[in-house]
């Protein structure tokens, strides 16, 4: 294959991936289309609200008709599958009469309350209404109530058939037949093989005459031209269709293993839609004048699903092993072996399916207890030895080799085989064995079902393998911040790449589980459960965890996590909105936006829990009930937590500090950064941050240097000898001050003689900055110019020099070497 040009991708990954579910979608839709024609019951059941449903005596009637007991004769899959299907439209039935009644009680309040004894009547037309009203209100209650019982009764029913079924499936499998070693196991199929004859015969002829009829001068042109469509979908669409997805993922999909698991999801999807869409085209042309018979309609489901499964198994196993294109192999093999096993996917579906499809025609045409044991015993015998030779080709090590990298990441080869696969390949070599055995011992039933356990097994777990692996590549490209759509979120909502990665990684985990609890279901389906049975009971494990008078239903949790997920995401949204967009068009300071930021997110918050708790069934009167019993526990071990969060709610209303006030608290002092509910954020002036919780701006003394105004105040204490030129000193200092940039000009700065005191004259100079945050800068240059200066002069300073840094308006800020200053008001809550 010629390596695809580079080229930027021109639609979102998430386009790529919903044509792939829409197509999913469709072949399952084909599938269903494929199954058994449902009862009537079921299509009942099925059926839009704008369809009549059955009454509850038609109901009653059909789960009579259901036998308690299942005989040998009975197909009980059938049978459990009419009692759900009774049961689903009793339980439609009374949603029904639910709404009916609660109109009534609409229509019955509008005309208000019946006259009490003594009470003047009501007028005529007015009590003929209640009366109307009550009557069909008591018969519609009636009927609600009978067809709950109803769709009690036939759950219940449906539970014993399921126990007998498997007691059924049980005994099966201990049983006994004649050896296919022995003699007499091939003289009661000899004996046996007239009467199977004729009834194969019978089938032929009904299927000879609905082609004959097709045949006719009338329908000949739509019935070949609907089977040369049907082997034109078939050879020439699957050719096409893989091509056309190796030739389209490459350019639209980023070079990672994502284009690869999602060719093979869409290639499995696309041929099977065209295999079934095939075999419906076929069978519907020869059915088109009119309905099958039974047997030729069971043959037709039995033919469909047969095709649409070996078509599974064939483009799963070409998917995995890609002989052709070993850069799309997602198997870790070496190009030698994966060319050895190459064939085996597509021996192991056509036996597969030939074998389901005789093994239907024996139910079909009711062939004799012999034919049915050879069925079986034939199809477990090929069964085994295919995924005997598989087997033994896996097991076969191959040094590894390189793939080449045209469509994607190289594929990581290891010698190294892992664990759980060679566990694996030990169960499936014992359970070949097993069958190969039992089979020669005359235990064909449990022959057979290992074989086709195997097989179902292999199936099961190479398409768990694909789906994790498409479930990680999804995960990565449409949350992480290295995909797509994840810098969109990343660039949208300013959330965090690593926090992207971290979605990514939990949204893996939970598709993970998700599709392991199915794996297990499709595992446990051959082992006499019905798969139907099996995702009923996995949608209906919403009552299985209960605390007290609480459910923990999946679809509750569903439900709030995306009600968390969703309003979490609004109020971020909504945040940025007034922090970029709204408040800088008005005229609110910035701590005040800030302020009104956070107690917005906060309420948002707390709305957005409370309406997902809601969806849980957890009500207020719930909450108010924790929090009550939770309040001693608050008392003493959460009384920090909750005087932080109390004294940010005061800080947030009172806005004493704001962000961007330069504040003073204890030995910290520095910019505000962030006003949260717990803590308040402040950088120091070597860019670090220290966390102080809220309630020490409430408790202690705290200094805003920024509160009533931004200029800050540089004071100077400077001693000299008595004998020093005094104005000289003076202008020097001024002149310090003056020079500086940083210094304000109005106010201007001064110079004073502070005083004598034993024989030394003490000047006191000030001068003010714009931002306090310059004050210690400024104080710097204009004490090294003052030493240059003094210097130049030869004029000296004597011990101790004192230096003061206040606000302006209060008294000295900071205090050095030796002298305290003057004191001042501190701000205090």
């Amino acid at each position: 294959m010629p390596r695809p040009r580079p080229c930027r991708p021109r639609y979102p990954a998430f386009l790529l991936t919903l044509l792939a579910a829409l197509l999913l979608a469709c072949t399952l839709a084909t599938t269903a289309r494929a199954a058994p024609a449902p009862p009537a019951s079921a299509a009942s059941a099925s059926s839009g609200d704008d369809q009549p449903l059955p009454s509850v005596d038609e109901l009653r009637q059909r789960l009579d008709a259901i036998p308690s007991k299942l005989s040998e004769e009975d197909d009980g899959r059938k049978l459990v599958a009419e009692a759900n299907a009774i049961g689903t439209a009793a339980e439609r039935l009374a949603t029904r009469r639910s709404t009916d009644l609660a109109d009534l009680d609409l229509r019955l309040q509008g005309l208000g309350p019946a006259p009490e004894k003594g009470a003047p009547a009501d007028a005529p037309d007015v009590a003929q209404q209640r009366a109307a009203l009550a009557k069909q209100r008591a018969s519609i209650d009636g009927e609600l109530k009978l067809a709950r019982l109803i769709r009690v009764d036939a759950e219940q029913r449906a539970g014993d058939l399921t126990r007998q079924r498997h007691a059924q499936f049980q005994a099966a499998l201990t049983s006994r037949t004649d050896s296919p070693l022995s003699a007499t196991f091939w003289r009661n199929l000899r004996n046996a093989w007239p009467g199977d004859q004729a009834r194969l015969q019978s089938l032929a002829l009904d299927l000879r005459d609905a082609v004959q009829a097709a045949l006719q001068p009338p329908r000949r042109g739509g019935f070949v031209g609907s089977l040369v469509a049907a082997l034109l979908l078939i050879v020439a669409g699957t050719w096409a269709a893989e091509r056309i997805l190796v030739r389209l993922l490459p350019v639209h999909l980023p070079t990672t293993r994502l284009r690869r698991t999602l060719l093979a999801a869409a290639a499995i999807a696309v041929n099977v839609l065209l295999v079934g869409t095939a075999m419906q085209l076929a069978w519907g042309a020869l059915s088109l004048p009119g309905d099958l018979s039974a047997p030729l309609q069971a043959l037709e489901h039995a033919s469909v699903r047969a095709a649409a499964y070996a078509t599974f198994v064939i483009t799963l196993g070409h998917a995995l092993l890609a002989r052709r294109r070993p850069s799309w192999r997602l198997l870790p093999l070496a190009d030698a072996q994966a060319r050895r096993m190459a064939p085996y996917p597509w021996w192991i579906a056509l036996l597969s399916g030939v074998g389901t499809m005789a093994v239907e025609v024996n139910a079909i045409i009711g062939a004799s207890l012999a034919a049915e044991v050879f069925t079986h015993a034939l199809l477990a015998l090929l069964l085994a030895w295919a995924v005997g030779l598989l087997l033994a080709q896996a097991r076969r090590r191959e040094a590894p080799e390189a793939p080449a990298t045209d469509a994607g990441e190289p594929v990581p080869l290891a010698n190294v085989r892992p664990l759980w696969l060679g566990a694996l390949l030990a169960a499936a070599a014992l359970a070949v064995l097993a069958s190969v055995a039992t089979l020669a011992l005359g235990f064909i039933a449990l022959a057979s079902m290992l074989a086709r356990q195997t097989v179902w097994f292999g199936v099961v777990f190479a398409t768990a393998y694909l789906l994790f692996m498409l479930a990680d590549d999804l995960s990565e490209a449409l949350l992480s911040s290295r995909g797509a759509v994840g810098r969109h979120l990343h660039t949208a909502l300013g959330l965090e790449a690593r926090l992207l990665d971290q979605l990514a990684v939990l949204a893996s985990g939970l598709l993970r589980v998700l599709l392991f609890f199915y794996m297990v279901i499709a595992l446990m389906a051959p082992f006499g459960t019905g798969p139907d049975e099996l995702f009923r009971r996995g949608s209906r494990f919403d009552g299985a965890l209960k605390i007290g008078d609480f459910t923990l239903a999946p679809q509750a949790l569903a439900t709030a996590a995306l009600v968390l997920v969703a309003g979490f995401m609004a109020i971020r949204l909504f945040k940025r909105w007034l922090s970029d967009r709204y408040f800088p068009s008005t005229a609110l300071e910035p701590g005040m936006s800030s302020s009104i930021t956070t107690l917005l997110g906060y309420v948002g918050g707390v709305v957005v829990i409370a309406i997902a708790l809601a969806g849980l069934g957890i009500s207020v009167e719930r909450i108010a009930w924790v929090a009550s019993a939770l309040s001693v526990g608050i008392g003493f071990g959460l009384q920090a937590i909750v005087q932080n969060f109390i004294s940010g709610l005061i800080l947030l209303a009172e806005r004493p500090v704001r962000v961007g006030d330069w504040v003073k608290l204890g030995d910290t002092e520095g910019d505000v950064r962030r006003v949260n509910v717990r803590a308040t954020e402040i950088q120091l002036g070597d860019r670090s941050t220290v966390i102080v919780p809220n309630s020490e701006f409430i408790t202690k003394t705290v200094r805003n240097m920024t509160l009533t105004g931004a200029q800050g105040r540089v004071q100077l204490s400077l001693p000299a000898p008595l004998n020093t030129d005094a104005k000289r000193m003076r202008e020097l200092i001024l002149a310090a001050f003056r020079e500086h940039p940083a210094m304000l000009q109005d106010p201007a700065p001064v110079v004073q003689l502070d005083g004598i005191q034993n024989g030394t004259l003490t000047f006191t100079a000030t001068g003010w900055v714009a931002n306090p945050r310059s004050v210690g800068g400024a104080r710097s240059d204009i004490l090294f110019s003052i030493l240059d200066a003094l210097r130049a002069e030869g004029l000296h300073l004597s011990p101790p020099a004192t230096t003061f840094v206040t606000h302006a308006g209060s008294g000295p800020a900071m205090a050095g070497d030796g002298s305290e200053p003057p004191a001042t008001p501190p701000f205090t809550s």
